[in-house]
């Protein structure tokens, strides 16, 4: 059993694990492949306005919100394996049925079903995780996942991209609907799972008698009391808030110094996941129980100058530009998204990591109601340009106050760190 392996064993030696890494990865590359497309099909194809485009990530985070938080207690209730096996086969189904969409009336509902399936997926997998790995594994777990995120935006955009020279969106949306099915039976491929860690079976017990409403009131319960999960998730809600007024603007973007050049946005993505790629392979290598504040406050700050510095871009700027500002802004998402994922993990009780993920799925999903719709309203009339720069401004004094504000913000990982084993204190320097 890999659960009783060795201290310090590397988790590529954890079969059972990996084969569900792998069910990840090729679910998430599908996903940047089918993301791709829709955004130039909608963008480029169909021409939809500012406003048009807002509303594909206000149906992506509407099943978000009113059911993550039932989500998170179905994953840490119900069998996490089979769960997502479901998932992945409905999602099959739903993206062979968006490949056919002829109008936004008929992609956005399609859009939020599939939505729905990943809203129970996501929780389901890290609470998985966390059962899978021990404790000393769980950056390393967590740098895979992110790993897995990023480096799907390198080879999924660039592959689109090049797809797309040749073919329609709709075959890079057949070619996810395929991936999704060869995730499924990765899953499917996986026997006799175990993921008890120890006594972790104990507790396992009487909560199959608790009632789902109880189980829902105790995470949100948990997180309101632990000050670390709080202060981060708060600090994830308030930078979402500000990413998202653009995160669905690119195209709007692009289109006006890049008109002519549909594969543009996609090398930037690539770019993106190649600078997160690197920055995550550097965050393994780094004593994990250091720096929550300045970890996600210098993330912040790099996204946010990034993102003022594309809003900057000239009609005719060189692809050399798009490709460094890409590459910087993906090593800020990268440091960004790997520390708060190991925070939850790190600071959230195992028979609890289904709860805190689906709370963290609604908290944040709540943002892509309001952010986009007034994103799309103020680039519909102000221009895509401007609202760039002061986003990425607004963003990088948040970053910025994170930084300055650390200690206030996540005390009790200061105490921790001033209680660790002096190794630790050595490699922080």
């Amino acid at each position: 059993m890999e659960l009783s392996t060795k201290q310090g064993t590397s988790l590529l030696h954890n079969k059972t694990y990996m084969r569900v890494y792998s069910a990840f990865a090729t679910a998430s590359f599908g996903d940047w492949f089918d993301a791709l497309a829709i955004q130039v099909l909608v963008g480029y194809r169909w021409q939809a306005g500012p406003l048009m485009l807002a509303l594909i990530p206000v149906a992506l985070a509407l099943p978000s919100i009113l059911f993550g938080s039932v989500a998170g207690v179905a994953a840490d209730r119900l069998n996490k394996l089979k769960l997502m096996r479901v998932c992945d086969l409905l999602t099959a189904l739903l993206t062979v049925l968006v490949l056919f969409a002829p109008s936004m009336v008929w992609l956005l509902p399609l859009l939020a079903l599939r939505s729905a399936l990943s809203t129970l997926n996501m929780p389901a997998q890290q609470s998985l995780t966390r059962s899978l790995v021990r404790e000393d594994q769980l950056l390393q777990a967590s740098s895979l996942n992110g790993l897995v995120n990023q480096g799907s935006k390198i080879a999924g955009p660039l592959l689109g991209g090049l797809a797309l020279a040749f073919l329609t969106p709709q075959w890079c949306i057949l070619i996810n609907a395929l991936l999704r099915g060869c995730s499924y039976l990765l899953l499917l491929s996986v026997k006799n799972i175990r993921t008890d860690e120890d006594n972790s079976k104990l507790p396992e017990a009487p909560e199959d008698k608790i009632p789902l409403h109880t189980m829902w009131r105790e995470g949100w319960s948990f997180m309101l009391r632990s000050r670390i999960l709080l202060s981060t998730m708060l600090f994830g809600l308030a930078g979402a808030l500000v990413i998202q007024v653009v995160d669905f603007q690119f195209t709007s973007l692009f289109r006006v110094f890049a008109p002519e050049r549909e594969s543009l946005l996609g090398w930037m993505v690539a770019a993106t996941g190649v600078g997160a790629v690197l920055i995550i392979l550097l965050l393994n290598k780094l004593n994990p129980e250091t720096g929550y504040s300045w970890r996600l406050g210098s993330g912040y700050v790099l996204i946010g100058g990034s993102i003022a510095a594309l809003g900057s871009l000239q009609p005719g700027a060189s692809i050399v530009w798009v490709l460094l500002i890409g590459f910087v802004l993906g090593i800020g998402n990268g440091v960004f998204m790997v520390t708060f994922n190991y925070c939850l993990q790190k600071e959230t009780p195992p028979h609890m990591t289904g709860r805190i993920f689906g709370i963290q799925n609604t908290v944040l999903s709540t943002v892509l109601i309001i952010a986009p719709l007034l994103g799309g309203l103020l680039v519909q009339y102000a221009g895509p340009a401007r609202i760039f720069i002061n986003t990425g401004l607004l963003l990088l004094l948040l970053g910025l106050a994170g930084l300055l504000f650390g200690r206030l913000l996540w005390p009790e990982a200061k105490l921790k760190l001033e209680g660790a084993q002096p190794v630790a204190a050595v490699d922080q320097g």
